[in-house]
């Protein structure tokens, strides 16, 4: 049986790099770009390209890009939704391995993990390893689920998981709520190996002890005053 595959792409002013991420996934599945609202060369980039292309009028964050392209799934009758970064970060030919698996296995979603090969390990510059094992013990602390990696991006999911999950937190908090959203739906998980390059437009981009914080926050908020 054929699955009709969705690979969820929120953006937010990747101009510079999102056709080389879309142009790669676009033959083989139907991809979508969560534009949240960018004010560079974004559209102008992909408008050529075979996907479906959203746009919110203002910046609202990665998780209610996300959250938009997985209400357009639900709406087309995914069988299968893939979070995927646009700055491209992320292997595609890990894609077809996590789905495979998510069909073999009783699982609802797979979670990537750069925590479980060490190849992969070794390509986490040193700060972003300490941050990232910072959030791995708060998140297990929030959310009793505690996974090698508690902040990737890279996510696969079945219709019973997206049916279920339902985000909130509008920007990079969404990351604990999906871990949140799995125990409280009892949603059936794994976590695979995955392999993330971390160019220096990445790196440059990424994710601050600042935000850390701020996302510490926001979800506190989310778990005891909502």
């Amino acid at each position: 049986m054929n699955k009709r595959v969705f690979i969820l792409i929120p953006s937010y002013n990747e101009g510079k790099v999102i056709r080389q991420t879309v142009r790669s996934l676009s033959e083989l599945y139907t991809v979508v770009v969560i534009d949240d609202a960018s004010t560079d060369s974004t559209f102008n980039a992909v408008r050529d390209l075979p996907v479906v292309y959203l746009r919110h009028d203002i910046n609202l964050g990665q998780g209610a890009a996300l959250q938009t392209g997985m209400e357009y799934a639900r709406m087309q009758d995914a069988d299968v939704v893939v979070h995927f970064d646009a700055d491209g970060q992320h292997n595609p030919a890990d894609i077809p391995r996590f789905i495979e698996e998510l069909c073999a296995q009783p699982v609802d979603i797979i979670l990537g993990s750069r925590f479980l090969r060490e190849d992969d390990m070794d390509a986490i510059p040193r700060l972003r390893r300490g941050l990232l094992k910072i959030a791995r013990m708060v998140n297990g602390l929030l959310t009793g689920l505690w996974l090698t990696d508690a902040h990737n991006g890279f996510r696969v999911m079945n219709r019973r998981a997206l049916n279920a999950i339902q985000l909130k937190e509008n920007r990079m908090a969404h990351a604990t709520e999906i871990l949140m959203q799995i125990r409280r739906g009892h949603l059936r998980y794994m976590e695979l190996p995955t392999h993330i390059v971390y160019t220096a437009y990445s790196q440059d981009k990424g994710q601050r002890w600042s935000g850390a914080f701020n996302i510490l926050v926001d979800v506190f908020i989310n778990k005891y005053f909502r």
